[in-house]
């Protein structure tokens, strides 16, 4: 059942940020730092925020917190930028509760995971995205098989999502691979956002449509650039901040992140590096490896 292509899909594109969750010296939510980063992406270029995913540290915030969260995203982009809330879980009765809590938030969209952990079957993973697209708000889709076991969806599952749920609208493709990429678009006409920084440019070259970023939280004006840049097809000026934030992309993961983009962040002075266990501040001996990508990327 091919939807037909008038049937409107809510429509995304640009530089969205996987936002850090910032947090005090007493380990509470920094409300006020969240507000003053959402108004700083806006007026970066951001084209949208990306609360409470994995960057955002969401599998130790509780129920409540992820709820300001969401509001707190949306007041501050005051309907300037996207708000994408991370609203996934394994539990398909949670995913859902977090879906129509973004959505009673005035959220624009979820960003909604494969369930992780528990491994369902393809058709495990569709029974659970019907179940949160019932719920009625636009669904970005996010395939990370690397923290999910197995080898996620297969753009088989995918395109029977997006023609068959008028909210399916987009997917955050986080195999690394092109070619998988390349196999979604070939079936179906989803949006497709990279999840890795390093292959934005690969990918738009093939026909996402950006990313959801990193390395945003740091360079959100260079990442918007760039994702405009390839928009636009000004591919050298895209290669061009592609290699300059290169460095600073694969320096996000030296350790798990968010470890080294909160780490980053501090010496940069936008927030402070704290983080909540079971994360633990960045070693000792990666800081210099994160100091040089920050100087190659300008940002130091």
């Amino acid at each position: 059942t091919k939807f037909p292509r008038k049937m409107s899909k809510f429509q995304l594109a640009g530089s969205y940020v996987a936002l850090v969750t910032p947090f005090t010296d007493a380990d509470e939510v920094d409300y006020a730092k969240i507000e003053e980063l959402v108004k700083w992406h806006a007026d970066e270029g951001t084209a949208g925020i990306v609360p409470c995913g994995t960057t955002g540290e969401n599998p130790c915030l509780t129920e409540e917190e992820v709820g300001k969260i969401f509001e707190c995203c949306v007041k501050a982009a005051a309907k300037r930028i996207h708000v994408v809330a991370g609203a996934g879980s394994n539990s398909t009765k949670k995913a859902v509760a977090l879906a129509q809590k973004a959505k009673d938030c005035g959220a624009d969209c979820i960003l909604t995971v494969i369930p992780y952990y528990n491994k369902p079957t393809q058709e495990g993973i569709m029974e659970h995205f019907k179940a949160v697209a019932a719920v009625g708000i636009p669904m970005m889709l996010y395939n990370i098989p690397g923290r999910c076991g197995g080898s996620g969806m297969t753009s088989a599952t995918i395109a029977e999502l997006y023609n068959t749920l008028p909210m399916v609208c987009s997917i955050k493709e986080a195999t690394g691979s092109v070619d998988f990429s390349t196999e979604i678009k070939s079936v179906c006409d989803i949006q497709i956002f990279s999840g890795d920084d390093s292959l934005v440019v690969p990918l738009m070259s093939i026909g996402a449509k950006g990313v959801v970023s990193v390395t945003a939280n740091l360079a959100p004006k260079k990442m918007a650039g760039l994702c405009a840049d390839m928009a636009a097809g000004k591919l050298a000026e895209a290669q061009k901040t592609h290699y300059e934030l290169y460095a600073l992309g694969k320096a996000m993961f030296c350790e798990t992140n968010p470890v080294p983009c909160k780490a980053a962040g501090a010496m940069m002075g936008k927030w402070k590096n704290n983080l909540r266990l079971p994360m633990t501040p960045l070693l000792k001996a990666n800081e210099p490896k994160l100091q040089s990508a920050l100087k190659a990327a300008g940002l130091m």
